[in-house]
């Protein structure tokens, strides 16, 4: 039976093969960049080819109303839309706005749920990116009382 780290070190082994090959483009990785760089929902929506973000009852977000320790608040992300493309989880008040990015197909249902780190009180956003280019998102507020981010 194979133990957790051989699995994690033979995955890292081919990872990197084929990107030494040029089978994993340059582009995708500062293409994403641009997206965990941004400092807001308008400016994410952006980097990744979206119109801007409009509020939308279809979308919706979870997550605690009051996190008791920052460094980890569970949130959740869903849409019933059809024909989305992205789903994104965004902290409006971290150094990076954009938590996660969940890539959806027709196979896959747009539910997801994840731990983010939260320095501070803020707004959290769940956006659902469509194949057209558009972006719906819901909003939460998240109030933090013990800082996660180094605060």
């Amino acid at each position: 039976m194979q133990t957790r780290r051989e699995t994690l070190k033979q995955s890292a082994v081919v990872a990197g093969l084929l990107a030494s090959a040029g089978l994993i483009p340059q582009q995708a990785a500062a293409y994403e960049k641009v997206a965990f760089d941004a400092k807001t929902a308008a400016e994410v929506a952006k980097a990744l080819g979206a119109g801007a973000p409009v509020e939308s009852k279809d979308v919706t977000i979870g997550g605690p109303d009051i996190a008791e320790n920052g460094a980890v608040v569970p949130l959740t992300a869903s849409t019933t839309l059809a024909g989305v493309k992205r789903m994104l989880i965004l902290v409006e008040k971290n150094p990076a706005a954009m938590v996660a990015m969940f890539n959806v197909s027709d196979a896959v249902e747009a539910n997801f749920a994840t731990r983010a780190k939260m320095g501070q009180s803020s707004d959290v956003y769940a956006v659902a990116i469509m194949n057209d280019g558009k972006a719906f998102f819901a909003k939460k507020e998240v109030k933090v009382t013990l800082g996660g981010c180094g605060g």
